[in-house]
């Protein structure tokens, strides 16, 4: 009798043993997933709790920053008008031709020329030529660039030429720093490297085709 009651306590004993090391694996974290590389393993971090995979609704994976845009006919039809006037004044090489445009747009005067007593005259003062044909130059190569739909849904909504103003300067591919060098030096992409930014000029329309500025800055 007293064996068997031995039997019995022991096994009582062990099934507490199991239960409480089932509890205790339950409480344990779950290791993240590794994928082994020649060069050791990489993390694969959940994009449920990392804030850096999860953006706004709708940018389709691309983290917190907007989707990477080409296709100008997926521009409403008041921007697409808007950036074909704008390319148009600056192929035509003279930079009073986007004065009728600049007073269309008041927006754009109180923003980028508010300091300016004349935005064709500013403008010049930013091209390196006296006739600022090379700001022309600029305001179409960043119109033929990529571009966002920024901010949809709040005030702030705007489409942005080009992309890299919203894309940080260390996402940027091998054939995207290519396009980034259409606009800018090598030595122009080391000074921003600093702040990892672009910080050279870029164009915001909004989505009802008025122009809100052509600037540079972060």
């Amino acid at each position: 009798m007293r064996w068997r009651g031995g039997t019995i306590l022991a096994a009582a004993i062990a099934a507490v043993l199991v239960l409480t090391e089932a509890l205790a694996a339950t409480a344990r974290p779950v290791p993240t997933e590794t994928i082994e590389t020649p060069t050791g393993g990489v993390t694969i971090p959940d994009s449920d709790t990392d804030p850096a995979l999860s953006g706004p609704a709708g940018d389709a994976g691309a983290g917190p920053f907007p989707p990477i845009e080409y296709d100008v006919s997926k521009l409403p039809v008041p921007v697409r008008r808007l950036r074909e006037q704008l390319m148009e004044a600056a192929r035509s090489g003279d930079v009073e031709k986007l004065r009728p445009i600049i007073d269309a747009n008041p927006d754009i005067r109180n923003q980028s020329f508010r300091e300016a007593e004349d935005p064709i005259d500013f403008l010049k003062s930013q091209s390196g030529d006296p006739e600022g044909r090379e700001i022309l130059a600029i305001l179409l190569e960043v119109l033929e660039a990529g571009y966002v739909h920024a901010d949809v849904g709040t005030p702030q909504e705007m489409y942005i030429w080009p992309y890299f103003a919203r894309h940080p300067l260390s996402t940027l591919t091998g054939p995207q720093m290519v396009e980034l060098f259409k606009l800018i030096t090598w030595g122009d992409f080391d000074d921003m490297r600093i702040d990892g930014a672009y910080v050279f000029f870029r164009v915001g329309i909004t989505p009802s085709g008025a122009w809100q500025y052509f600037e540079t800055g972060n």
